[in-house]
């Protein structure tokens, strides 16, 4: 354990998202994403897990992690397949956590089969514990600022 890090951030997660780079995506995905399959896609190549809510997740990964603030497609949710602008419960809390942290104000919508693809190109894929449907979110890393003289 360590001091001001969320629990939920074990060393796994920790070191991958240490590691990325401004621009990179970290894919936050529920439990029934083909999450392993895809992983071995990213540049990590092995799937990471944290066993809570997605937004649970997105909380505890944005206290260390910035969004980029360069793109309009900064942060991402799945569409829901034949209901493409239907907001879900699940994207409402992701949404609120990636509002916080002045993310963008509406995330950005992507294809089912888009989603994958853009995953697969991905820096890494953090499955959740998340068991309600569409509860996958790609969240693109910024910059951190020089401190001020």
């Amino acid at each position: 354990m360590l001091i001001g890090l969320n629990p939920l951030l074990n060393a796994d997660v920790l070191y991958a998202l240490r590691a990325m780079g401004h621009g990179d995506d970290l894919i936050i995905a529920d439990t029934n994403f083909p999450s392993d399959s895809v992983a071995r896609e990213t540049v990590l190549g092995e799937v990471l897990r944290i066993d809570a809510s997605a937004a649970e997740v997105v909380r505890a990964v944005l206290s260390v992690y910035p969004i980029d603030t360069f793109v309009e497609d900064a942060a991402a949710r799945m569409e829901v397949v034949g209901a493409p602008a239907e907001i879900l419960p699940v994207m409402q809390e992701v949404q609120a956590e990636v509002s916080a942290v002045n993310g963008p104000a509406a995330m950005m919508p992507i294809e089912r089969y888009a989603f994958y693809a853009r995953a697969k190109q991905a820096y890494a894929v953090i499955q959740t514990g998340e068991r309600r449907f569409y509860g996958c979110f790609a969240l693109r890393k910024g910059v951190v600022p020089p401190d001020q003289e």
